[in-house]
């Protein structure tokens, strides 16, 4: 409980996503779910019986056993996490890993979904990035909305003196 408010996580190196305790919960998109778990020095994943971490995805597996692509999980050198801020997703991401529960007899008191990643500050950067285009459009659109709406107004005014 004590990283509840972390955004962004970085993992130690022997940490590993669990495809083999991977599931999916469908409602229009499917949300995916696997925990992150640690590797062995023989290179096993260990198997715990509470998982706090999940890497999570839409889309990005199916219901056979390890199908799971979600994210970086694929690249060796990932062990980074992004958390999932969005809202309405955690409740379907919750009901995933709770079919996941069942289904491999783990707990997850308080699970912490994070998007796995191999750079998880570029990311949030890029997300900065794209923020202040968004901000700077809108803001030079507001601004050409206000001068077309006095530019009308003046040339009403105009017309109306003139009358």
């Amino acid at each position: 409980q004590e990283v509840m408010d972390g955004s962004r996580f970085q993992f130690v190196n022997n940490s590993v996503v669990d495809v083999r305790k991977a599931m999916g919960f469908r409602n229009l998109d499917t949300y995916c779910v696997a925990p992150i778990a640690l590797r062995s020095p023989q290179g096993l994943v260990e198997n715990a019986v509470n998982y706090n971490y999940w890497a999570v995805g839409l889309d990005c597996c199916s219901k056979a056993l390890g199908d799971f692509h979600c994210g970086d999980v694929d690249v060796p050198s990932a062990h980074d996490g992004l958390r999932v801020l969005r809202e309405d997703h955690r409740s379907f991401f919750r009901l995933a890993v709770q079919q996941a529960e069942a289904a491999y007899s783990v707990r997850a008191e308080h699970p912490v979904f994070v998007y796995w990643s191999r750079n998880a500050t570029a990311e949030m950067n890029f997300f900065q990035e794209e923020g202040y285009k968004y901000y700077l459009v809108g803001m030079l659109a507001h601004f050409g909305w206000q001068m077309l709406a006095v530019a009308v107004i003046s040339a009403a005014f105009s017309k109306a003196r003139h009358l």
